[in-house]
């Protein structure tokens, strides 16, 4: 379950990204109302995904990562943007990084991250 609300964050955080972008400056109507709710739908969602126990440095790391590989991906497709190979090579190492972040987390049985319990107010 945390991993869907994750991706849905994600998704949220792609459009409202994307929407951010185009909007001009906040001078275009439309884009605003669409990038405003999706930002704040984003966060709730990652709210929600680190409420299910998912590690914050985990859930951030990726949603981040993601977050900006993909929306980069979106900027050169449907915008016009164009990416350096530096630029795509930063991007690598960025996905990498989230991508150790989940691989290195402790699997052992009864560790510290084997069953994580939700924090309750």
């Amino acid at each position: 379950m945390a991993w869907l609300l994750l991706i849905a964050a994600l998704l949220s955080e792609m459009v409202g990204a994307t929407a951010t972008g185009v909007s001009e400056g906040f001078t275009r109507p439309i884009a605003v109302l669409v990038a405003v709710p999706t930002v704040l739908a984003a966060y709730y969602l990652l709210a929600l995904a680190l409420k299910t126990g998912m590690a914050v440095g985990v859930a951030y790391g990726v949603w981040t990562a993601a977050g900006v590989a993909i929306v980069a991906l979106i900027g050169v497709v449907f915008l016009g943007d164009s990416l350096t190979p530096v630029q795509i090579a930063g991007l690598v190492l960025v996905m990498a990084g989230a991508l150790a972040l989940e691989l290195g987390r402790a699997r052992v049985p009864g560790g510290p991250r084997a069953s994580r319990e939700p924090v309750r107010p």
